[in-house]
């Protein structure tokens, strides 16, 4: 059963960041009174630029082509650590959270070096404000999974926020875990109200400005990146709330975890329909307050902890 689950866990990495982009868009598309483009749109979108022939400067290296597949490949192996299914994951190991974290920052580093290779201070801009943002989402994470360590007991994220369920902690914990998660997921992805991946605006970018310079193949792996980590964080909501066991209730699992990726992704199309983008120095504060939530929660867990 957990070869098949673990098969089940590398589709939906494969697959779901496709429809997690399509579903934010048609929700988006749907509050605007427009059918929108269809759930499949991205895929369709990576084939045609993996067609084309990129167009590289003569300024850059090496660096700036490499940097993309870095992103790519970083993400990738990130979500083979992120739970989706339960208490499971093909990449499983006693601290794996801090490789978990680390990755992420290595697509960012990854991200940030073949923009800043470009040698335009446009792209530098773009790169210090992520490395600005990097500062306040780094410690959210750590905090999120100090509060899981100290109620669980266990080691691995994937049974870090897969048992997280099963303790009475669970009941008032969940709200603030899933918050923080949500402003990681927003902040990752680069999504409204940290970023918005549609802006042209260059007071406002962040991320796009970073990737102005790519194009064929090189852009292709920077969008399906992004879509990556929107997955990750997803299945990291919908681990926490999956309210079937996976080992005793595969298919319900499986199905319940589909879903609630599924209806985060509405979620942040909603988000993103019904809020504006924050002013770029009311970013850095939204950020700190999902750590200071992270932050509260750790400091319960360890009270009743002590207590009992």
């Amino acid at each position: 059963m957990r070869p098949l689950l673990i098969a089940v866990h590398l589709l939906l990495v494969l697959a779901m960041p496709v429809v997690m982009v399509g579903l934010v868009n048609r929700t988006k598309s749907w509050w605007g009174g427009r059918r929108g483009p269809p759930i499949t749109q991205l895929a369709w979108d990576l084939l045609r630029l993996l067609r084309k022939r990129p167009v590289v400067s003569q300024v850059t290296t090496p660096l700036f082509k490499a940097g993309a597949w870095v992103v790519l490949a970083a993400s990738l192996l990130a979500a083979m650590i992120a739970p989706m299914l339960g208490p499971l994951a093909p990449l499983q190991f006693g601290r794996d959270f801090i490789v978990f974290a680390y990755t992420l920052g290595l697509a960012r580093l990854g991200l940030m070096l073949s923009a800043l290779d470009t040698g335009s201070p446009f792209e530098g801009m773009g790169s210090a404000r992520e490395a600005s943002f990097t500062a306040f989402i780094e410690p959210a994470l750590f905090l999120l999974v100090g509060t899981a360590a100290v109620v669980t007991g266990q080691a691995s994220l994937a049974d870090l926020v897969g048992r997280l369920a099963y303790h009475d902690a669970y009941a008032w914990l969940v709200l603030p875990v899933l918050a923080v998660l949500f402003v990681l997921l927003q902040a990752e992805a680069a999504r409204v109200p940290v970023d918005d991946p549609l802006t042209h605006l260059e007071l406002t970018m962040v991320h796009e400005v970073m990737v102005l310079d790519h194009s064929g193949p090189e852009l292709a792996a920077m969008q399906y990146a992004a879509a990556v980590k929107l997955t990750l964080y997803a299945g990291l909501i919908a681990t926490l709330l999956n309210p079937f066991d996976l080992l005793r209730q595969p298919l319900p699992a499986v199905a319940a975890a589909v879903a609630l990726m599924m209806g985060v992704a509405v979620a942040q199309g909603c988000v993103e329909s019904l809020v504006a983008r924050l002013r770029m120095k009311r970013v850095p504060q939204y950020l700190l307050l999902a750590t200071a939530v992270a932050a509260a929660a750790l400091l319960a867990a360890g009270a009743m902890a002590r207590a009992a």
